[in-house]
């Protein structure tokens, strides 16, 4: 079969997207291809991927404009790495790269190319990610439903308009981080409180999962389901504002703030 996708970078993220897309049947083994330049890494993803062809280069590979590719390179390779890819005549091109306008990209092809540009958090590697996605010039109604049948297979996708990105990236990019360190914080307090280790953590990552589970199945907002647990003058209170007398809800848009800025500076 002819390659249908090619996937330039396949570490964490490239990796997890080529697991989605195998195991939702998007395409078939012998039509994904894999790039990486370092023959450890190769093996690794050949044993991996079975029935995926694992190449040293894209060159290697027979493509042509029905051929799309994904960008999934550190920032400072990208620019480089779709500059060599572009020769090789491919239809399209997913960026997964931070802080990485699709201007810049379209900016490398000496050829007009749609160029979607998104950015995962890492829960697409059990496939529940939530993506954003925004087409660069070239890009059309076809390239965008592309891109997202693509970001599908490993989770949710939003459409939002590139100027919004850099905000993804400070808020859902890096959220999972964010949730980690409330994670880590609350279990330290579970054993502050004479609890031991073991029984915190499945106490705060139960209630972590199982708060999120029912934020989705119900379907109603975060301040009425507080509320639910909100007792007046009751314990859930008292924790509420000692965590308000924190700023804690300031400290979340300081540091949304401050990673979309970031971003924004990855970008210049």
């Amino acid at each position: 079969m002819a390659t249908r996708l090619v996937i330039l970078g396949p570490g964490r993220l490239g990796g997890a997207l080529a697991r989605g897309l195998l195991d939702a049947a998007w395409c078939a083994p012998s039509e994904l291809a894999l790039v990486h330049h370092t023959k450890e890494s190769r093996a690794a993803l050949e044993e991996r991927f079975a029935g995926v062809t694992v190449v040293a280069s894209i060159e290697q590979l027979d493509v042509d404009d029905s051929c799309g590719v994904v960008l999934s390179v550190k920032p400072d390779h990208a620019e480089s790495v779709a500059r060599a890819a572009g020769p090789t005549g491919f239809g399209r091109l997913l960026s997964v790269v931070a802080g990485l306008s699709t201007a810049r990209l379209e900016a490398v092809f000496a050829r007009p190319l749609a160029v979607v540009r998104a950015m995962p958090n890492t829960p697409v590697l059990v496939r529940q990610g939530v993506s954003a996605m925004a087409g660069g010039a070239h890009a059309t109604s076809d390239d965008l439903a592309w891109a997202e049948s693509i970001l599908s297979a490993v989770g949710d996708v939003v459409r939002v308009s590139e100027r919004q990105i850099d905000a993804v990236t400070g808020l859902s990019g890096p959220m999972p981080a964010y949730l980690y360190l409330v994670v880590e914080a609350l279990i330290d307090a579970g054993v502050h409180q004479g609890l031991s280790r073991d029984v915190a953590r499945r106490l705060v990552v139960g209630s972590f999962s199982g708060s999120a589970a029912l934020l989705t199945a119900t379907g109603r907002s975060p301040v009425e389901l507080r509320a639910e647990v909100t007792s007046p003058g009751g314990a859930t209170a008292a924790g509420l504002r000692a965590l308000e007398g924190h700023a804690v809800r300031a400290a979340f848009l300081d540091a949304v703030a401050a990673a979309a800025e970031r971003s924004r500076q990855l970008g210049r």
